[in-house]
C-alpha cells in the first residue's frame, strides 16, 4: 500500500486524476499531519498514516462524498468554516456576492444586515468580520443553524453575527428593518441532473420550484417590508436566471445591476429599494 495505490481508489471512482492528487494531499495533511514539507525532506508516510488515508479515500470514493464533508471544513474568503452534510458547501462564486455586499456596507456605514438562508453562516460571518454591521442570519434548518453557531463562535464574532430559525421572513418582526438583505437561495430547477458530489448536499439548499425562481420571487416581493429607505437587496444567481430575476426586482428596486463571475456567467444581482 502506498500513496499511488490509494490515489487510484479515487480515480477508479471517477474523480479526475489531478483533483484526486490534490485531495490526497488534503487528506494526508488534515488527518495524518503529513505535509509537502515532509515529502521534500524525504520523510515517507508511516503505515498507520497510510491506513488512515486509505480509509478516508474509500469514504470519498463511496457515493462520491465531497472532500469538504470528510475533512469537516471548507475555505471561504480567508477563513475555514465548519461544514457537515446538513449545509451547502461554500463556493468561490459566493465570494463575489459577499465582496459586493461588504463594499456597499462600508461605503454607506450600514449597521443592520439580514442574510436569508444562512446555511454555514459563511456569508453572515464574513460580513460581520469585515464591517461594523450586525448580521442576522436566518435558516429553516435547525441543523444548519447549529453549524452556523459553531462557526460564529470559532471566529469569535458572536456579538456581530446572530442566528434565528425562520422560513424566509416568517420570524422577522414587523419592526425589524435592515439596510441590506442578502441571499444565496436555492435556485437549481427541480429535476436538474447534478454531479455525484452535489447530490450529497442537502436538497433543501439546492432546489427550487418554478424553474428555480421560487425563492427569488418570494424574497423580492417581501423584502420591501423589511428594508430601510434606500436599502439594498443582493442575490447570487443561478445559470440563465438573471433576466427573470431582474424583471422581478425592477418592480420594486432601482439601480438593478448584474455582475459576472470569472467564467462570464451572470452571478450576482443587486438593487436599491424604491422607497
Amino acid at each position: 500500500m502506498n500513496i499511488k495505490s490509494i490515489t487510484k481508489i479515487l480515480t477508479d471512482a471517477g474523480i479526475e486524476e489531478n483533483e484526486a492528487k490534490i485531495e490526497i494531499k488534503m487528506l494526508l495533511e488534515h488527518f495524518c499531519h503529513y505535509t509537502e514539507n515532509d515529502k521534500l525532506k524525504g520523510i515517507k508516510p508511516r503505515i498507520e498514516q497510510l491506513e488512515i488515508l486509505k480509509e478516508k479515500a474509500e469514504l470519498r470514493a463511496k457515493n462520491r462524498l465531497p472532500i469538504q464533508y470528510i475533512i469537516g471544513q471548507a475555505y471561504f474568503m480567508g477563513e475555514f468554516f465548519k461544514v457537515t452534510p446538513d449545509v451547502l458547501i461554500p463556493r468561490d462564486e459566493t465570494e463575489i456576492l459577499v465582496t459586493k455586499a461588504i463594499s456597499i456596507i462600508q461605503e454607506n456605514n450600514y449597521k443592520d444586515i439580514l442574510d436569508i438562508g444562512t446555511g454555514t453562516g459563511c456569508i453572515a460571518c464574513t460580513i460581520a468580520k469585515n464591517t461594523d454591521a450586525v448580521v442576522l442570519g436566518v435558516d429553516i434548518s435547525s441543523d444548519a443553524l447549529r453549524v452556523a453557531l459553531d462557526n460564529v463562535t470559532e471566529l469569535g464574532i458572536n456579538n456581530h453575527a446572530v442566528f434565528r430559525k425562520s422560513d424566509l421572513f416568517s420570524k422577522i418582526r414587523d419592526d425589524e428593518k435592515f439596510d441590506l438583505i442578502i441571499s444565496n437561495p436555492p435556485y437549481i430547477p427541480i429535476g436538474t441532473e447534478l454531479s455525484p458530489e452535489v447530490n450529497n448536499e442537502p436538497s433543501i439548499a439546492l432546489f427550487a420550484e418554478e424553474n428555480g425562481l421560487h425563492f427569488y420571487k418570494k424574497i423580492v416581493q417581501d423584502a420591501p417590508k423589511y428594508l430601510k429607505p434606500n436599502g439594498w437587496l443582493l442575490f447570487e444567481l443561478g445559470i440563465n436566471e438573471s433576466e427573470n430575476v431582474k424583471a422581478f426586482m425592477n418592480e420594486y428596486f432601482i439601480n438593478v445591476n448584474i455582475e459576472k463571475d470569472l467564467a462570464g456567467i451572470d452571478r450576482i444581482i443587486y438593487g436599491q429599494f424604491k422607497s
